[in-house]
């Protein structure tokens, strides 16, 4: 088959496919994540990015459609709609090679395509700090080279397109050979599949096949992360209160503050005194607000007082109505936006100031317009981002790059991470120092992970059978077993250092807060030094997410 040129409704054709069969192939590419626990989303990140760049090209009016109008659409389309690392890549490769493409003025023949996709690899390397071989970054590298390399033998389109694709399926199979996790779990790498079927669906364009993609292109909404509405709990502690204590008295000792610790556990839980004898943050939950002040007052002076009645939240919250705004408020210096999911996680991400959220976690990245909405929503012209997920740290800045306002991204791997953070946050302090302060702060915090596999895998040697209860440490899985006493102990043995003091279980909607209970009790019995915290986070995916620090 001849093809020499390509021009706008062409190319929008083979967009609309390439988006079709990607679809098609989520799930196999989903399948293919390394972990075996259920984060496997490169599929569907690529799939949701690629459909997004879809909706934006479809929408060019006929009289409008022009090659530079459908790359620019799907420059901006891929940008917005970019969820998960693998998305951001492949949005980063997508602005690269239409740059290239608008600025040759012209038609795209196979020199414009050698030119275009160069232009996205080099993109795509710039987009991620550390650069790994052996994912799609490399696949996508070869499938440059091989564009260049055919392009001076050959005018036909097509056939530098099946030269790409054989070269691309070559290195595809040799990252295993790269990346000793994907040798070990016996698969490669799934974002450079999720190219080559891109790929792929460019191809079937190209010889004349009819690519229905009418679905793609109904309806507002592909996901929907909306986080569940829960019925009102009985809540033992109504009041949410939360203060500095400032300019410290020089009689206080770090021994009278652990004494303020001990009296605002006697009155409350979910307890939290961190700082030094120049400044105490204090948060709790308890019925006497006005006796935790009185406590407080004794160590210092008090300043950004905030009590909320969290059954009235709770009401709220079950009639679907949002709480009326604060009369006459004003902006504020900085604010804060974080991603989570789970109500009570997200709870505590209020319980210390943070203004804006942004539904997304493991397995349901937000994308990059997601991010970019709860920016421009906060009420402040300076916004620190919290991902809390080392996979929607790219999405995060690329938000704040297309942002007006200045935004800064803490590069938070983990929601523990995250809430230590928000911990650290000061408002009368400016960005540049709440962003050293946060990072700092989560730099100090270990997490722990008890889920259950959803497949067959090895890893670190060990075999790992479906419906096995694993251990994950800062992102390593350390344990594996059938007894979840058992998986915490190992756990907690990698966790858990002479250094540690605190320990917060939050325990996610697939266990019960009676063996969450028994499971922390175990835990005190055994670290008696520590200070043992348990919150109900309802998170998916993880049934026990552990904070130690």
């Amino acid at each position: 088959m001849l093809v020499e040129t390509l021009g706008g409704k062409y190319f929008k054709d083979m967009i609309l496919g390439a988006a079709a069969i990607l679809e098609k192939n989520k799930d196999a590419l989903d399948a293919m994540n390394v972990f075996p626990v259920p984060d496997g989303d490169t599929g569907t990140n690529m799939s949701l990015t690629m459909i997004s760049a879809a909706k934006e090209v479809a929408a060019i009016p006929e009289g409008d459609l022009t090659l530079k109008s459908v790359m620019a659409a799907m420059n901006l389309g891929s940008l917005k709609g970019a969820r998960g690392n693998s998305g951001v890549i492949l949005s980063q490769i997508f602005a690269g090679f239409s740059d290239a493409v608008i600025e040759a003025d012209g038609p795209i023949t196979t020199a414009v395509m050698a030119r275009a996709l160069r232009r996205g690899v080099e993109y795509a390397y710039k987009a991620v700090m550390k650069p790994k071989e052996g994912t799609i970054l490399t696949v996508a590298k070869r499938i440059a080279d091989a564009a260049e390399e055919i392009a001076p033998k050959t005018d036909n389109l097509y056939k530098q397109l099946l030269f790409c694709l054989r070269e691309g399926e070559k290195t595809l199979k040799q990252t295993p050979d790269m990346l000793p996790v994907l040798k070990e779990a016996g698969v490669v790498d799934a974002g450079g599949a999720g190219f080559i079927v891109l790929l792929m669906g460019f191809r079937a364009v190209l010889i004349g096949e009819q690519i229905d993609s009418g679905d793609l292109l109904s309806g507002e909404s592909i996901a929907d992360f909306s986080a569940v509405r829960q019925e009102e709990e009985s809540l033992e502690f109504a009041y949410c209160t939360e203060f500095f204590i400032r300019n410290l008295y020089d009689t206080i000792k770090e021994r009278d503050i652990d004494t303020y610790r001990g009296n605002l556990a006697k009155i409350g839980d979910c307890v939290l005194v961190v700082g030094d004898l120049s400044l105490v943050k204090t948060h709790v939950h308890t019925n006497e607000p006005g006796l935790a002040l009185q406590y407080a007052q004794v160590l210092g002076e008090l300043s950004n007082i905030k009590i909320d009645n969290m059954r009235e939240q709770h009401r709220h919250l079950i009639n679907e109505e949002e709480p009326a705004p604060a009369p006459g408020q004003e902006k504020k210096d900085v604010a804060v936006v974080t991603v989570c999911t789970g109500k009570g996680i997200c709870d505590v991400f209020a319980d210390w100031q943070v203004d804006t959220f942004c539904e997304g976690g493991q397995t349901m990245n937000p994308s990059t317009a997601d991010i970019l909405k709860a920016v421009e929503q906060a009420n402040s012209d300076n916004v620190i981002v919290l991902p809390n997920n080392n996979n929607i740290i790219l999405a995060a800045e690329q938000a704040a790059d297309m942002s007006k306002k200045n935004v800064v991204v803490i590069k938070t791997k983990s929601l523990p991470q995250g809430i230590a953070a928000a911990v650290a946050y000061d408002p009368e302090k400016d960005i540049g120092q709440n962003a050293e302060r946060m990072k700092n702060a989560s730099r100090f915090v270990k997490t722990g992970q008890i889920t259950t596999a959803v497949r067959d895998t090895k890893m670190h040697g060990s075999a790992i059978r479906e419906g096995d209860l694993i251990g994950i440490a800062d992102g390593d899985i350390v344990v594996n077993g059938t007894d979840i006493g058992a998986v915490a102990a190992g756990l907690l043995e990698k966790l858990v250092d002479d250094d540690s003091e605190m320990l917060t279980f939050y325990y996610g909607e697939q266990a019960s807060a009676e063996d969450a209970a028994k499971l922390a009790e175990t835990v005190r019995a055994k670290y008696g030094f520590l200070d043992v915290e348990l919150i109900d986070g309802g998170q998916p995916v993880y049934p026990y997410i552990i904070s130690v620090e």
